[in-house]
């Protein structure tokens, strides 16, 4: 099976555009795939999921807070998050960051880090 980008659904939440690149509309059981563009300033909500995930920074800069410890990262950058780890990204840098995550679930389920579920627009 192949999906060309144009032929995937994007979702746009305040400061990030989101594609769900493959997933469980594609029959995937044990993963996903996302691309996101996080805009200058923008910064994923603290968030944790019970899966692993693998982020790469196509382009930009930003800051990768993973259970209160923050890190710093440039374009070309790989960000590996473990299951259960409360965490955020945020773009500090004057352009747009793009990016692709792998995670090793599907669907993944988004909780905050007290526990309540994040709905988030894609998962229906």
């Amino acid at each position: 099976m192949i999906r060309e980008s144009h032929e995937i659904t994007t979702v746009t939440l305040p400061g990030i555009v989101h594609q769900t690149l493959a997933g469980p509309r594609d029959g995937l059981k044990a993963m996903e795939m996302w691309s996101q563009t996080i805009a200058p300033g923008a910064e994923t909500p603290m968030h944790r999921h019970a899966c692993e995930e693998i982020i790469f920074v196509i382009a930009g800069q930003g800051e990768c807070e993973i259970e209160g410890v923050l890190r710093t990262f440039n374009e070309g950058a790989t960000l590996i998050v473990p299951p259960d780890v409360v965490h955020r990204i945020a773009n500090t840098g004057p352009s747009e960051m793009r990016l692709v995550a792998a995670l090793s679930a599907a669907p993944v389920r988004v909780h905050a880090p007290d526990g309540a579920r994040i709905p988030l627009p894609w998962d229906a």
